[in-house]
Parts: C-alpha cells; sequence; structure tokens
C-alpha cells in the first residue's frame, strides 16, 4: 500500500516559515561571513544546492530500547505500521529527556520555532536527526542511536537545519533552500579550530564539492559536532527512507529480522564493540566516575565478559527499565539510565572496529 501524501500541519508549516523566513533575513550578512572565508556568492549557491541534492539526513535511533509498556521495543512499533515516531510518542531520548509539555526541550523548541508547536499534538513535532554531510558510516549523528535511517534528498525540503545541538540556542539556522547562515558557521568552524564537523583538517567546501561523487567514509564517532535537522511532518519509512542502516550487533536477532522486513533497503555498518582493555581511567575522565563500575557490571552481565556492543548496551538499558531494583546501588532508575546512555557514548568513542 502506497504512503499517504505528506501534508503539513500548520503548525509545521509555521516552523518552517519562520526559519527560512530567519534565514533569508541573514543571507546578506552570512554571504559577507562567507566571502572573508574565500567563498563568494556563485561558490555559496553552488554549494547549497550540493548539500540539497546530495547530502542527507539521518535519524539515528536505538532499536531495541523499550516504550512505555516496558514490552515494545522501537523495531516492534516500527514494525508494527512503519512509521518513524519523534521523542514526544516515544517518551524516549537519546538526548534530554524533557520532550513534554513545559519541559526543556518544548522551551527550546517555542525559542527556534517562534511557539509553532506551542498547542501542536505530540504527532506533529518535528523529528531530530543531521545532516549527513561526511557520508559518515554510522550516521551523522551516532550519540543518538547505533542504526539510523538515511532519508531520501526530497525530505529536506520539509526540514530545519542548525549549526551545533537546538537545545544551545544557535544562531544560525535555516531551511534546504536558505541555508546561507548554517554554510557560513561551519566554515567559520572549521577555519577556527582546524576539524569540520569532528574530522580533523578536512576543509568544508572541498568535501561539499565533492559531494556528488565521494563515496561513504568510514565511522565519524561524531558525538558532539553535527549539523542538526528537524524533519516537519511524518516519517513513513517506505515512502521517505533510502535506507536503513543498522549495527551489526543486531544481525541475525529478532531486532534486526524486524527492521529487515519493512521493506526497505538494508544495509550495515562496521560497528563498534568496547573491550576490556579501555582503561577504566578513561572511561571516567571522558564521562564520569561511575561508568568503569557501569561498564564492568553490563559487561559481565550482559556482554558475557567480554565485548560491550550495541545490543549488549541495550539488553543492560531494558534491565534498567525492568528491574530497576536491581541497580539501586548505581542510584535511582534515571541515573542509571543516564549512565547506560554514557556507556554508549564511551562504545561510540572508544570502541574498536569489529
Amino acid at each position: 500500500m502506497a504512503a499517504p501524501a505528506i501534508v503539513p500541519t500548520r503548525a509545521q508549516e509555521a516552523a518552517l516559515r519562520h526559519l527560512r523566513a530567519v534565514a533569508r533575513a541573514g543571507r546578506a550578512d552570512a554571504l559577507a561571513r562567507l566571502a572573508a572565508h574565500g567563498v563568494g556568492p556563485d561558490l555559496a549557491e553552488a554549494l547549497i544546492a550540493a548539500l540539497r541534492a546530495h547530502a542527507r539526513i539521518t535519524l539515528n535511533f536505538h532499536p531495541d530500547r523499550l516504550l512505555g509498556d516496558h514490552r515494545t521495543t522501537v523495531a516492534d512499533r516500527l514494525a508494527a505500521d512503519g512509521r518513524y515516531r519523534g521523542q514526544y510518542e516515544t517518551g524516549l531520548s537519546n538526548g534530554s529527556r524533557t520532550a513534554h509539555p513545559g519541559g526543556l526541550r518544548d522551551g527550546w523548541e517555542e525559542q527556534l520555532f517562534a511557539g509553532a508547536y506551542a498547542t501542536a499534538a505530540a504527532t506533529e513535532r518535528p523529528k531530530y536527526g543531521a545532516l549527513d554531510v561526511m557520508r559518515h558510516a554510522d550516521g551523522a549523528a551516532p550519540r543518538f542511536g547505533s542504526c539510523h535511517v538515511r532519508l531520501r534528498a526530497a525530505a529536506a525540503a520539509r526540514a530545519t537545519f542548525c549549526f551545533g545541538d537546538s537545545h544551545l540556542g544557535p544562531a544560525d539556522t535555516g531551511t534546504a533552500d536558505a541555508l546561507h547562515p548554517v554554510l557560513a558557521a561551519l566554515v567559520e568552524d572549521a577555519a577556527r579550530s582546524g576539524q569540520s564537523l569532528g574530522v580533523p583538517g578536512a576543509d568544508p567546501v572541498a568535501v561539499i564539492r565533492a559531494l556528488p561523487r565521494s563515496p561513504a567514509r568510514g565511522p565519524g564517532r561524531s558525538l558532539d559536532f553535527y549539523v542538526e535537522a528537524q524533519v516537519h511532518a511524518d516519517v513513513d519509512l517506505r515512502r521517505d527512507a533510502e535506507a536503513l542502516v543498522l549495527d551489526p550487533a543486531f544481525r541475525g536477532t529478532r531486532t534486526g529480522d524486524l527492521l529487515a522486513g519493512l521493506g526497505v533497503p538494508v544495509e550495515w555498518h562496521g560497528g563498534f564493540v568496547l573491550g576490556p582493555d579501555v582503561p577504566d581511567e578513561d572511561l571516567a575522565a571522558f564521562r564520569g566516575p561511575a561508568l568503569p563500575a557501569v561498564a564492568a557490571r553490563v559487561r559481565a552481565e550482559f556482554g558475557d565478559g567480554g565485548g560491550i556492543d550495541a545490543a549488549v548496551v541495550g539488553r543492560a538499558a531494558a534491565s534498567v527499565v525492568r528491574s530497576p531494583g536491581s541497580w539501586a546501588a548505581y542510584g535511582g532508575q534515571d541515573d542509571v539510565l543516564q549512565y547506560v546512555k554514557q556507556l554508549w557514548h564511551c562504545l561510540v568513542r572508544f570502541g574498536s572496529a569489529r
């Protein structure tokens, strides 16, 4: 059965309209910023056209996380109707767990979209991802999940973008047809930091110009550097997904089989394994003093004493949800879920390729 046509709601149209207007108002300033780095108007337009045509939005997610009933997983829900849901509907987030009226996410959206979603239903809220400028195998923002949906190019037309994470109140925002401020921020950041979206020495101008012919890169492990994308209106995987890119930890599992049965092309990235050889000092320095003990328990109980991969972290997360009392030594349930999330970050940061 064909997916229904995309009909944005008034709230979604208002959000898109607002960000487009802001970006167009800042176009002259953005062009001046770009010119200061040798990017003239014609080149700027060519780069934006290349991003629009060839850079894909990726929606990173953990397919094995449990929903509110403590039985159904994200993969179960996707298999049921093929619809990708945002955090307001699932109650899940691999970032800030504040997607509810009056929560922090609600406030950030109020500011970013000028109140467009103030009275909107949960189903209307945007779905969060990132623009995969670098074509990383693990998606543009693996911080938020071991697997990702790579959307078709057409999805960019109903997306808004910001340089960096929206919770920081970003100054540089735009839409696919008004991306000048975001491009300026990307070029300026590379000139200042010597890296582009976490890739040392990368020249964003050269990377974007090469997009029509560049192959996929290896994993980017990009925990902190991305162009955030907010996709407005429904995401139906059969209509909107170019591919589902899965972590090999789910190969041959029920979760993997559910996703492979959606009728969407499936690809596999290389995946990560966090071995016991990673020093506790590195884990603690990266994500806090609780992480070595949490990693040790997860490795022993869910990884059979060996490596920790995405599926092992998922089994630990399910245990925290279903049996929070067994984790009381590490704190309350919210605390421990935060530690499990941080363990995933350690896996991305320090894990070896499979």
